[in-house]
């Protein structure tokens, strides 16, 4: 691999080391929130370095793979994250979960980050323990994160499918889209103005949709508390940044720069869980360098851009660069 040129993944995934037991367990518990994994899933650093190597990723912002779970469980997470990255410091970054149904909880791991996990920003599931990311009980979460300027990376959490169909195909994009359109008519890109917003999965349907928003967005019939008008529905979500995961195709990128500026695209993986192998991690890549929405050099740039949103995780991988073999 070109460790200079290599690309930088901001969707990738832990979890740390267990028993086959608890394994067993955990992909019980996926198949009940219907991501319907063929078997369990053994996640390991050096696994994931080497797959990193063949496909020409120098840097991951990782996160853990958490469904709802209690505060330790949690915390112990973002720990492993921290060591992972203090193990791997030029390979790893992080990027920490907050339990977003307790703000002051949010609040504490917030702090707990300035002296202990350290994290390059903070992964925000749509729904944590059945409260969604437009609760206005998080206001104080909110304030903190755009006091500091936080990148955040917004995933879908799993809810249930209407049909019998896994979650990952529709409810995943479309749980990312109901959430951000939650947001959006609340008002929430106008007061953080700070934060930097990066959603999985190129927005999930969001692109798709961004049009509709445009021309119906600003009906008398829409639920519109603050009165926003096609022209800010338009910039609020521009302001957004998009990841690739699983959406480097063109029908994806096509609909993407309808809705962003292309230097808002950032490369993503979805590294590390079960509905991800290095088969159609290469197929996503593939896809991207072959684009006929993006010329080569956008694929290039875009390839390595979240070093631009995480500064200290681009100075960690020049200095492993750097430092002597």
């Amino acid at each position: 691999m070109d460790k200079i040129n290599g690309w930088v993944d901001i969707h990738a995934h832990f979890t740390p080391p267990t028993t086959a037991e608890a394994r067993e367990t955990q992909w019980r518990q996926l198949r009940d929130a219907h991501l319907l994994t063929p078997e369990p899933h053994h996640w390991r650093p050096e696994m994931m370095l080497a797959t990193m190597d063949r496909l020409g990723i120098a840097t991951q912002l990782l996160s853990p793979a958490l469904l709802d779970a209690p505060l330790p469980q949690l915390r112990a997470w973002n720990d492993y994250g921290a060591q992972l990255v203090a193990d791997h410091p030029g390979r790893f970054g992080l990027l920490a979960a907050l339990p977003t149904d307790d703000p002051d909880a949010a609040l504490a791991e917030i702090a707990r980050g300035d002296t202990e996990t350290h994290p390059d920003g903070y992964i925000l599931f749509t729904r944590w323990a059945g409260v969604a990311l437009g609760d206005p009980r998080l206001a104080p979460m909110w304030e903190e994160l755009d006091r500091r300027s936080a990148v955040l990376f917004v995933h879908p959490s799993a809810v249930a499918p209407v049909f019998r169909q896994t979650a990952v195909l529709v409810e995943f994009p479309f749980e990312t889209t109901r959430t951000v359109v939650d947001l959006l008519y609340a008002g929430f890109f106008r007061r953080y103005p700070r934060l930097t917003v990066v959603l999985a999965h190129c927005g999930g349907a969001l692109p798709a949709l961004s049009g509709r928003l445009g021309l119906l967005g600003a009906e008398e019939y829409v639920f519109n508390p603050l009165g926003l008008t096609a022209e800010d529905i338009r910039t609020d979500l521009a302001k957004l940044y998009l990841d690739t995961a699983a959406s480097g195709t063109d029908a994806n990128l096509a609909a993407a720069v309808t809705m962003v500026p292309r230097d808002h695209i950032v490369y993503g993986a979805d590294a590390g869980v079960p509905c991800s192998n290095e088969n159609n991690m290469k197929r996503n890549i593939d896809a991207l360098r072959n684009s006929h929405v993006l010329a080569p050099q956008e694929v290039e740039e875009l390839g390595r851009r979240a070093f631009d949103l995480f500064p200290a995780a681009a100075q960690r991988h020049r200095d492993a660069i750097a430092a002597p073999a």
